[in-house]
């Protein structure tokens, strides 16, 4: 196992090495751009490190790495068409810095892209590594679907807020880590349980994201804090709020969550507010925890040694220790 550091060196060398500088230029510039801004490249670091869970060399899982990592990038593109996003890590979006058409156009293209790197794979890897990838794009679509579908609902309840996050975030790092798993030609069983891990610990990502926005540090968080507060966004602390609240303290939520003042600095206190009074911050902060122990809950059935195990324990560990 190598640290997360190398990892990321060695997929930024790949990435150098893609050759997008190529007719027609509005085409690809647009695709080189949106990877060459980065981000923390948590997936394909994935991909990498499952596969060295396995046993077998990393780099030989590369390919499958970069499919992961074009194919987010690709849903970010969009994304920021469908949100009217001026920024993306700190840059100009795409769609703001050529038009929407190229957003949409390059987008496209990325997805392609994605599925050809598993040409590089014999025809047994490439077949389950699509099959997986093709199941994964299109829970994404469904999960944004959901998620846009809920921005005009009232109704929306905890279970299919779930599902949301797990289609929209988590199924991605589910099948970035068994990716690694299939590149290693492990058992079948081994795959499935490391995409649970992947996936339950994504669920728990996303829900601390959700708390972080409300209650993070704004030094350490690298968001702006009360941002889904602002957008009237129904998260899972909204949802546990509604659900816990008192008729006042219920009415007075609904009725923050239908204005957009143009000063929202009482806004957000107020809502943050009614979240510690319900306890719905206590409760959010619980299914963090409860989905980060169904994640380890896994590492136990695994057929891997129990120092690769605690390599998985302690990277899941890290990730779900953001500063708050």
């Amino acid at each position: 196992m190598h640290s997360i550091s190398h990892y990321q060196e060695l997929i930024s060398d790949y990435f150098s090495e893609l050759h997008l500088t190529k007719e027609p230029k509005n085409l690809y510039k647009p695709i080189e751009y949106i990877l060459s801004i980065g981000g923390k490249r948590m997936r394909p670091i994935l991909t990498l490190m499952s596969t060295e869970i396995f046993d077998v060399d990393c780099q030989k899982a590369l390919a499958a790495a970069t499919a992961i990592e074009v194919f987010h990038n690709f849903s970010l593109v969009h994304d920021d068409i469908m949100d009217d996003a001026p920024l993306r890590r700190g840059n100009e979006t795409v769609h703001e810095k050529w038009n929407i058409n190229t957003g949409i156009l390059s987008g496209d293209a990325m997805l392609i892209l994605a599925y050809q790197h598993f040409e590089e794979y014999e025809p047994i890897i490439f077949r389950d590594l699509a099959k997986l990838f093709s199941k994964t794009a299109l829970e994404v679509c469904e999960g944004q679907q959901y998620d846009v579908d809920f921005e005009t609902r009232d109704d929306v309840t905890i279970p299919e807020y779930l599902k949301m996050i797990e289609y929209k975030t988590a199924v991605l790092v589910g099948a970035a880590m068994k990716m690694g798993a299939i590149v290693a030609k492990t058992s079948d069983e081994n795959a499935n349980l490391i995409y649970d891990f992947g996936l339950n610990l994504g669920i728990a990502f996303q829900l601390q994201d959700d708390y972080l926005d409300a209650f993070g540090d704004p030094e350490t968080f690298g968001k702006q804090v009360g941002g889904d507060i602002i957008e009237n966004k129904k998260t899972y602390l909204y949802l546990k709020a509604i659900e816990f609240a008192q008729t006042e303290e219920k009415e007075q939520l609904l009725h923050l969550f239908s204005i957009q003042p143009t000063d929202n600095t009482d806004k957000i206190a107020s809502v943050k507010e009614i979240f510690n009074q319900t306890k719905a911050s206590e409760a959010t902060q619980k299914a963090i925890q409860d989905y980060t122990f169904k994640a380890f809950e896994t590492l136990e059935k695994m057929n891997i040694s129990n120092e690769k195990k605690q390599m998985l324990r302690n990277f899941g560990e890290n990730l779900m220790s953001r500063n708050v």
